[in-house]
């Protein structure tokens, strides 16, 4: 004879938080592994639609892998052009530039009464003469290898999770659903015919089946469609910004607004250091071209409410309003993933927590509805 054993309701929770903070720690200790493996997955439901287009129209799955890689490749090689492209359309002016920089910080320290020379006399070439160029350009090779390395590595993990989708899905299907060999015969003794009875069970099985399966497919398709929101959504908040700092910058005359605004457009993909970087660049331009504090100050202070109105209030509310996420559990889910993969744990918190609340919506448990219903907008 088997015995329940009930556990006090206080042990259950901690033994919960110790089981999420191991998943945490296993998390954040295989980064290496996780975040492509992850990225790849996300890669796979923004494509979803696409190849099951192209799988209607009878295309070959390696020839859908193929056009996936290929498009893939092609956005990738077509933001670094732009990126490189606005770096040569930058560094054509400046020469005038640094020299003007020169003669504002070398004015400045006069002003302040500083009598070192190295301030006085300041010249940023000689400063970047100081500067040992072959550590630099040691990282900076390190890190391109390293990020094309991980693109190989998310694009590996891509070319297995594509036919091997079908498969985790069936087997989830399948551990899911009841089976139909469930032994039946003390539930059919209620019934004066054995045969009816089950025939009854049968068919009662079978339409718990249909419903579990409806379930479990609505929420694959929720899944990709929070996805495709969130990918959307943050697309079209970016641009919208970047065309605003675009605008505000050409009418207070700075040089390059179209460069300004292209990079707060990649950066602001970054959480908090790429909208820094945005920032900071054209109010250092707005510096050296007028050379005027209070200008650059007026920039920096412009720029910085355009992007907490964008980043800040706009973001968090649209976002937990199309992906039905509470907009303090976005704010929330962005300092955790922060902490377990750091910037990229941060670009890709919110379709992750979304994830999370769609399958604890799925659960049966009344304490993960609770979960659920604390992480929605609603």
């Amino acid at each position: 004879m088997q015995q329940k054993i009930n556990i006090d309701s206080s042990i259950k929770f901690f033994i919960s938080v110790i089981g999420i903070i191991a998943i945490v720690l296993t998390l954040k200790e295989l980064s290496h592994i996780f975040i492509p493996f992850v990225i790849a997955y996300f890669l796979f439901f923004i494509f979803s639609p696409l190849n099951n287009f192209l799988a209607r129209k009878w295309l070959p799955e390696a020839a859908i892998i193929l056009i996936d890689i290929l498009i893939t490749g092609f956005v990738i090689w077509g933001i670094f052009k732009l990126i490189i492209d606005s770096f040569i359309h930058f560094t054509e002016g400046l020469p005038i530039y640094l020299n003007k920089l020169d003669r504002i910080i070398s004015e400045s320290a006069v002003s302040f009464g500083i009598s070192d020379p190295n301030f006085t006399n300041f010249s940023i070439q000689n400063f970047i003469k100081s500067i040992d160029l072959s550590k630099i350009a040691g990282g900076l090779f390190e890190s391109t290898f390293s990020f094309f390395g991980s693109v190989f590595f998310i694009l590996f993990f891509f070319v297995f999770i594509v036919p091997g989708h079908k498969i985790i899905y069936e087997a989830i299907k399948r551990r899911y659903l009841k089976s139909d060999k469930t032994d039946r015969r003390s539930e059919s003794l209620n019934y004066p015919d054995l045969n009816e009875g089950k025939i009854y069970l049968g068919e009662k099985s079978n339409k718990e089946n249909n419903i579990k399966e409806e379930k479990l497919a609505s929420a694959f398709n929720l899944i990709t469609e929070q996805i495709q929101k969130y990918i959307i959504t943050k697309i079209g908040l970016n641009l919208a910004c970047g065309v605003a700092v675009t605008i505000l910058l050409s009418l207070l005359g700075v040089d390059f607004p179209i460069v300004w605004g292209l990079f707060t457009f990649l950066f602001n993909f970054i959480p908090t250091i790429g909208s820094a970087a945005s920032l900071v660049l054209p109010a250092l331009m707005a510096l050296v071209q007028f050379e005027s504090v209070s200008f650059m100050l007026l920039v920096a202070v412009t720029m910085g409410s355009l992007q907490t109105l964008f980043f800040n209030l706009f973001e968090p509310a649209i976002i937990g309003r199309k992906l039905n996420l509470n907009p303090l559990l976005v704010l929330i889910s962005l300092l955790i993933w922060g902490y377990i993969w750091g910037i990229v744990g941060m670009l890709l918190s919110v379709p992750l927590t979304a994830i999370i609340k769609i399958i604890l919506n799925n659960s049966d448990s009344p304490n993960m509805k609770f979960i659920s219903d604390l992480m929605s907008n609603e």
